[in-house]
């Protein structure tokens, strides 16, 4: 599912906050967040943009220059992040529809590109870029799990489920595959090509990856987290790298191996699949109790050094369910 950085939406309610006469708090979804008091009331449209949120620099988006001015590449603009104010978490900006300037929109339509609105992408490490290849092979889905804030409408219906729960790793994204004969190598975006300096293919010819997917017999792809030296501040303070795989996707079927399958396929190859926190794991009633489960110290923590984990990916064993949840407190404390 390709995320929706900008959307126009209903504000869902609106709430004061302790001690704030100036400012109170939005929910849109699953998402709360701080607005200007009187600004917007409940049932109003308007355009929600997520965290993570690239912002041009037009007169629209210069009030965001104090708190959200950064740099992506040699491009100048605004990331939204994950604040507190006044003890109050706030994700995201909301927006007055006429900022599209028409009277013609569609709620849930995604207006990011005609707001010049891109996700915003952290620098990559001269080792983990490679050399393109090509384009993401599209017969492979990209690893971008939904956030469970933009599924707050089916959360009820969630709730019967019996899931499975894995930690979120902070790392890089990377995907292996085998098809029909060729064995490729992918970052988040792109397919590489075999280069000695690259760590992405570094870590294939270490662990034989190519041989263990072409022993498997089907057209298989495994996707994983990167992580270790020179990948996001190396927080497991790791020496080398490694990588903790959480997705198996069958090529030829065009689908997800299911937990069971996906966990036995890891095992039996002599890899590593992401920390397995819970296999029977029962959905707490609302997304703000799960939001807090979130929360924690990583399964990757030693006792000399502890990182709060990233968060959660949580699956149904037919994956029919399937979201991640991030911490909070790790949003409030990332670079």
């Amino acid at each position: 599912m390709e995320r929706k950085l900008a959307s126009v939406v209903v504000v869902d309610d609106i709430a004061s906050i302790p001690d704030a006469d100036m400012i109170e708090v939005a929910t849109v979804k699953g998402w709360k967040l701080v607005i200007r008091k009187g600004e917007f009331k409940p049932g109003d449209h308007a355009v929600y943009c997520e965290i993570d949120s690239f912002l041009p620099v037009t007169p629209a988006f210069e009030f965001l220059r104090k708190s959200s001015y950064r740099k992506m590449g040699e491009t100048e603009g605004f990331r939204l992040r994950t604040m507190k104010l006044r003890g109050q978490i706030s994700q995201g900006l909301l927006l007055p529809i006429n900022v599209l300037n028409t009277n013609k929109y569609e709620l849930g339509e995604d207006v990011a590109a005609q707001l010049q609105i891109v996700k915003y992408e952290a620098p990559i490490p001269a080792a983990l870029a490679g050399i393109m290849k090509g384009g993401f092979p599209s017969f492979i889905p990209k690893t971008d799990e939904e956030r469970i804030q933009n599924l707050s409408a089916f959360y009820d219906t969630s709730l019967s489920h019996t899931c499975f729960v894995t930690e979120k790793l902070d790392g890089s994204s990377v995907t292996y595959y085998h098809h029909n004969g060729e064995f490729g190598v992918c970052s988040r975006n792109l397919e590489l090509t075999d280069t000695p300096e690259n760590t992405l293919w570094k870590m294939a010819r270490k662990l034989d990856i190519a041989g263990k997917l072409a022993a498997i017999g089907k057209n298989i792809a495994l996707q994983g987290e990167m992580i270790g030296e020179g990948i996001q501040g190396n927080p497991y303070a790791l020496h080398g790298q490694a990588v903790y795989f959480f997705n198996a996707f069958n090529i030829d079927t065009q689908e997800y191996l299911s937990m069971p399958d996906f966990l036995a396929l890891i095992n039996d190859s002599g890899l590593q699949h992401v920390p397995l926190l819970d296999s029977a794991f029962q959905l707490p009633a609302t997304i703000d109790a799960l939001l807090a489960q979130a929360e924690g110290s990583s399964v990757l923590s030693s006792d000399h050094h502890k990182v709060e984990r990233e968060g959660l990916v949580i699956r149904s064993a037919n994956r029919r369910v399937s979201f991640k949840v991030i911490s909070n407190k790790f949003l409030l404390e990332e670079r």
